[in-house]
């Protein structure tokens, strides 16, 4: 992100620094292989961001599959407890007692987890794109720069 921004900041200050051209206006002359160098770190990392964000949005499908799994393994944990204590009548209504609420606090727990793990990954992607946005509209405005230089 910050390697992001450096480019981009190296762009501007590379147009706001450059020479004025004489009777040209707003034209001016700048380093053509610096700017298309800068143009080119811009374009490597770019994807490194984006790839940065699918991280985050698969980390986020991980924490939820595990929560799911965690999930079933409790509730198949205690379908076998309760088939093991059918012996007598009210040894059966306790293990159901007992796998409801392992099984609510399962789901409960599954819910705060998929909760968490997406207003994580919400917050996260927010930040990236809005970075990617600056970053984005930083170029449009760098390019509309070179642009109406080049006229």
């Amino acid at each position: 992100m910050a390697q992001l921004e450096e480019i981009v900041n190296s762009l501007y200050n590379m147009v706001q620094d450059a020479w004025a051209m004489p009777l040209g206006g707003e034209k001016c002359v700048i380093e053509r292989d610096r700017a298309l160098d800068l143009l080119d770190e811009l374009r490597t990392t770019l994807p490194s961001e984006l790839r940065m964000a699918k991280d985050i949005v698969d980390k986020r499908n991980d924490l939820v599959a595990a929560g799911k799994r965690e999930a079933e393994a409790i509730r198949k944990q205690a379908e076998e407890t309760a088939r093991i204590q059918v012996s007598e009548a009210e040894i059966v209504q306790a293990a159901r007692r007992k796998a409801k609420e392992i099984l609510g606090n399962a789901e409960i727990q599954a819910r705060e987890l998929r909760r968490v793990a997406n207003e994580y990954c919400e917050d996260t992607l927010k930040r990236a794109e809005e970075a990617v946005a600056l970053s984005l509209e930083e170029v449009k405005n760098a390019r509309a720069r070179f642009k109406s230089a080049a006229k």
